[in-house]
């Protein structure tokens, strides 16, 4: 029976043969390994990565597709809104230490996703995803560009991230009005220790006037937290690398 994309759902599928293809070969998945797939809709992605691990874990929230898949042996469903679910409990249940995620991600709310995925790193091998290809150019942006954001510096802190595919509105159906990307996200080994939530706030608070310079917005926040250390504040927040934005959450948090 033929599924009609829901626009609720942010549904485009993917149809796009090597698109699919090189999809597949940049994650390289191995037989054996917990793969965790989020979106799987029409099983574009679902059916090759499937073939290569043997056992695949899917996360879906379309009532109707979930049936579908859970008609296969293969596939272990979820029915669920993915930002409702504890890949912990997975990691759990399935017996291991890290998962492999991946997924084509509504572009609605890819970057709540992230941030979900964010708290709970510590089951995560890599992710591979497919997003807007704007997103991803802020994701992965350096310094002093204008891509570079809050998204820009909650993920550096907390992965090594690289674009590794370009994918064309045509590979899709219904065609998104945007271009699209594949992104590699890799946990770091040793991230700066700090709280994530301060980290979080003052990167908000820094990036809240983009054009005005961090004396009139972050200074007053700094000043407010009892900050006693060098920081330029004769910047936007564009031009602070990440690793300077840790230092100053690292020092605040063990306040």
């Amino acid at each position: 029976m033929k599924h009609i994309p829901r626009k609720r759902f942010g549904q485009n599928f993917l149809t796009d043969g090597a698109i699919i293809d090189s999809i597949v070969d940049a994650i390289n998945p191995q037989a054996g390994e917990p793969v965790v797939e989020i979106g799987p809709g029409l099983m574009a992605l679902t059916q090759p990565l499937v073939e290569r691990v043997g056992k695949l874990t899917v996360i879906e929230l379309d009532r109707d597709l979930a049936a579908r898949l859970r008609l296969r042996s293969d596939l272990d469903v979820v029915e669920s809104d993915v930002l409702k679910v504890d890949f912990r409990a997975i990691a759990a249940r399935l017996g291991v230490a890290k998962l492999r995620v991946v997924g084509n991600l509504p572009y609605n709310i890819s970057s709540p996703i992230l941030f979900h995925l964010l708290e709970q790193v510590d089951v995560v091998q890599d992710q591979h995803f497919m997003l807007q290809k704007e997103v991803i150019d802020r994701m992965v942006a350096d310094a002093g560009t204008a891509a570079y954001g809050r998204l820009t510096v909650m993920l550096q802190w907390r992965y090594a991230m690289e674009s590794v595919l370009f994918v064309p509105p045509g590979s899709f159906n219904p065609p998104p009005k945007v271009d699209s990307a594949v992104v590699r996200m890799i946990p770091r080994q040793t991230p700066a220790q700090l709280d994530a939530k301060l980290l979080e706030t003052m990167v908000q608070v820094a990036f809240s006037q983009r054009r005005k310079i961090l004396r009139n917005t972050l200074g007053k926040w700094l000043d407010e937290k009892g900050f006693s250390g060098e920081f330029d504040l004769q910047r936007r927040a564009e031009e602070v690398p990440v690793a300077e934005y840790e230092a100053v959450a690292a020092q605040l948090s063990q306040k």
